[in-house]
């Protein structure tokens, strides 16, 4: 599995203390990672910090509070991080908002602005804190987790879905623009998981019937198939995938 090791490599994950970011974390320690646990509350990334540590036998997790709405603490966020873990070899941009479903016309400026800033600047200013030393070293992974919601129109959750959008175009640019520093960027693009940001959705009797009668396996996704994924990008063995959006979602997308 040397292809799939992430021995020696530090790895920072926004939104990590719970759902997909917990999941990439603890699989990216599985494969010989040190981790940066951040999330807005101390408190739980310290003790998803001390889950992974307990499982993998070491001090290989570290807890970082942030807020990435605040341009200062994501700064803040890359100073601790370079001290816990020595450098950040691995970005993976998971934390994202959506405190709005329903129609476009009745999202309020402020919850607008919300996910836009949290959703697509906040991976921006965080790309550009690490860009530069991984262009030193010629050497860098960037990970932006999006969603399908950004391949299609979407009534509910459509300014969530634009941010998701944008999220693959951002990577793409930065794939054209830093590749030839031996740096990717890539997306994620999972569909439906079982996590608590989706819980509004996936606990939706309705919402999940409908989810689940288009997909081809019958069933919405867990956060684990999401982490493997990451893994496979920050390896040896995403070596040459870059300004790509990979989709794991069961077929959802390619069923109707």
């Amino acid at each position: 599995m040397e292809l799939f090791e992430l021995k020696n490599k530090s790895v920072l994950i926004t939104g990590s203390s719970r759902g997909i970011g917990k999941s990439i974390a603890w699989q990216c320690a599985k494969a010989g990672a040190k981790v940066i646990i951040s999330s807005r509350k101390y408190d739980v990334c310290e003790a998803t910090a001390k889950e992974i540590n307990d499982d993998i036998g070491g001090d290989v997790a570290f807890p970082i509070a942030c807020n990435i709405s605040d341009k200062d603490q994501l700064a803040n966020l890359v100073i601790q991080s370079k001290e816990l873990i020595g450098q950040i070899d691995v970005l993976v941009c998971n934390a994202a908002s959506n405190p709005h479903m329903g129609s476009s016309l009745e999202i309020s400026e402020e919850a607008f602005d919300k996910i836009i800033n949290n959703n697509i600047k906040s991976n921006h200013l965080l790309c550009n804190l690490v860009l530069p030393e991984m262009i030193e070293r010629k050497d860098g992974v960037i990970i932006i987790i999006s969603s399908i919601g950004g391949f299609r129109g979407n009534s509910i959750i459509g300014t969530y879905a634009m941010t998701k959008a944008a999220d693959m175009a951002l990577a793409r640019n930065l794939a054209v623009e830093f590749g030839q520093h031996n740096i990717r960027a890539n997306t994620i693009a999972p569909g439906l998981i079982k996590t608590d940001m989706a819980k509004a959705l996936w606990e939706n009797p309705d919402i999940l019937k409908s989810v689940t009668a288009t997909n081809p396996m019958r069933r919405i996704g867990e956060p684990d198939e999401i982490g493997g994924i990451a893994v496979m990008l920050a390896s040896k063995a995403g070596s040459y995938i870059n300004g790509q959006t990979i989709v794991a979602d069961g077929g959802s997308t390619i069923s109707g």
